[in-house]
Parts: structure tokens; C-alpha cells; sequence
């Protein structure tokens, strides 16, 4: 009991140390401010936002040149948001990926 406790603590005091040691990276590469992380934010933003639009535009064209009873705007509309949010997520699981394979790398 008390060999496994001490295996937990040890494991959290791992977790903490690598935790802190990425952070304490991450403020060294630069002077990243809150700015640069609104550019991040805007980024993951509008990588959702162009392929909606452009969609949205596709369906709407379509709808003005085929008229009929489904709506071409809204089908894009929603494709366009699918392939947004799936790019979105992509790219933020690299980067979450690529931070972790750096502490995977410097653990004995």
C-alpha cells in the first residue's frame, strides 16, 4: 500500500516536472505575448470560417443557377463547416502531438 502511494507521487511529480519544464520552454523561445496567442486562436478561427464560406458561396451559386427543391446553399453550408472543423482539429492534434514527442524525447 504505502510502496504504491509512493509510486503515484512519484509518477505526479514526474507529470508536474515535465509540465513545468515544457512551460518554462515555451517562455524561453520568445516573448510570446497574449497577442501571439489571439494569432493562434485566429488562425484555428479561420481555418473553420474560409471553407463554411466558401461553401456557403458554392450553394448559393448553385442554388441560383439549378433551381429546385433542396437546398444547395445549406448542403455546402454544412459540408463546408465538416471540412473546417476537421482541419482545425487536425492541425491542433499535430501541434499537441509535436509539444508531447519533445518530453517523450528528454524522459530517461
Amino acid at each position: 500500500m504505502d510502496t504504491e502511494s509512493s509510486q503515484r507521487q512519484k509518477k505526479f511529480s514526474q507529470m508536474i516536472e515535465s509540465k513545468e519544464k515544457r512551460r518554462l520552454k515555451e517562455k524561453g523561445k520568445s516573448k510570446r505575448g497574449v497577442l501571439y496567442g489571439l494569432g493562434m486562436f485566429g488562425l484555428v478561427g479561420w481555418s473553420v470560417v474560409v471553407p463554411t464560406l466558401a461553401g456557403a458561396l458554392l450553394g448559393f451559386w448553385l442554388d441560383k443557377r439549378f433551381h429546385g427543391t433542396q437546398s444547395w446553399t445549406l448542403t455546402f453550408l454544412l459540408i463546408g463547416l465538416i471540412i473546417g472543423c476537421i482541419s482545425a482539429w487536425h492541425w491542433v492534434s499535430r501541434k499537441h502531438n509535436d509539444i508531447h514527442k519533445d518530453d517523450e524525447n528528454k524522459q530517461p
